[in-house]
């Protein structure tokens, strides 16, 4: 296989998601780690080049996809990455033609979102220790994630010029660099105010200085995504609640308690900044869990 041309290809695609696409660094991240993935098989099979690439040979790796045991998501993953970049090179005219068209991918289901009970999230907004710098960066920290839903990566970016006080909006830039405002409430806004005003510059250091994000580590430094894990899993052991936690959970949570308060699908499809409905519509099933939850223990006919 010629490598310096398969990489430079592989080069021109990364270039092609990042400016005509505009994707995530995330999704970069993990479309890289899927070529690099899908080369090594080629070469290991002796392949020299992407044009040989047919029918049989994806049927081959797919088998070894599934030898070594991987979900129908990250299959599915795999493939898509693969067939965006064979319609890529057959654009290029690189290849003759894109063999992954025709090749079905894996039906997945959609597991149900876990999500906190508002008796569960009552401890962890109890927890901090707000009178003190770090204990109101946690407080701000978590109000802000239940209360706009929020992904990690879009609160790590979040800049001081992204919030609106006076009208309680904060500026999100989302998946594909795509921009939305998003309203936050009460016990957000006190609990952000009190942490820019009274905490954080008790955590910005010299180093930090004219840094513009919300959220500073313990050393001054910006807060990362890694850092917010780690801060929530501290929180729900001093809680001492006995439940997984990740900032994706509070998302979850911040849709399933919205619709199960009435909001519309629409509305809470553009508070998460989800491109497609179908993205929003899987937190139906909670909240059609619940619906028939309550019906079976309120209804006089539902139980004998």
């Amino acid at each position: 296989m010629n490598d310096n041309q398969i990489e430079h290809q592989k080069s021109l695609f990364i270039e092609y998601l990042q400016i005509e696409k505009n994707v995530s660094s995330l999704t970069v991240t993990n479309y890289k780690e899927d070529l690099t993935h899908f080369l090594k098989f080629l070469q290991a099979e002796s392949i020299d080049s992407l044009q040989q690439v047919d029918y049989a040979v994806i049927r081959v790796y797919l088998s070894m996809l599934h030898d070594q045991q991987l979900s129908r998501r990250s299959i599915s993953r795999k493939l898509s990455c693969l067939r965006s970049f064979y319609r890529f090179l057959e654009r290029e005219k690189l290849v003759e033609a894109n063999p992954f068209l025709n090749i079905r991918m894996p039906k997945t289901q959609n597991p149900i979102p876990q999500f906190f009970y508002e008796e569960e999230l009552k401890y962890l907004f109890e927890v901090s220790d707000v009178t003190t710098p770090l204990g109101k960066r946690n407080q701000a920290l978590i109000e802000l994630l239940y209360g706009t839903g929020m992904r990690v990566s879009e609160c790590e970016q979040l800049n001081i010029e992204d919030i609106d006080f006076s009208l309680s909006t904060l500026l999100v830039r989302g998946k594909g660099r795509k921009e939305r405002y998003v309203p936050f409430g009460q016990f957000a806004f006190e609990a952000l105010n009190d942490y820019l005003n009274n905490g954080r510059s008790n955590l910005s250091s010299h180093k930090t200085e004219g840094s513009h994000r919300v959220f500073l580590n313990a050393r001054g430094g910006p807060l990362t995504a890694r850092g917010i894990r780690t801060i929530l899993s501290k929180m729900v052991e001093d809680a001492a609640l006995t439940v997984d936690i990740h900032p994706h959970k509070l998302r979850h949570t911040f849709a399933t308690h919205l619709l199960n308060e009435g909001a519309d699908l629409r509305s809470v499809q553009e508070l998460l900044g989800h491109e497609h409905l179908s993205s929003t519509q899987i937190y139906t099933h909670v909240t059609k869990d619940r619906l028939r939850h309550v019906y079976m223990n309120s209804h006089p006919r539902a139980n004998k």
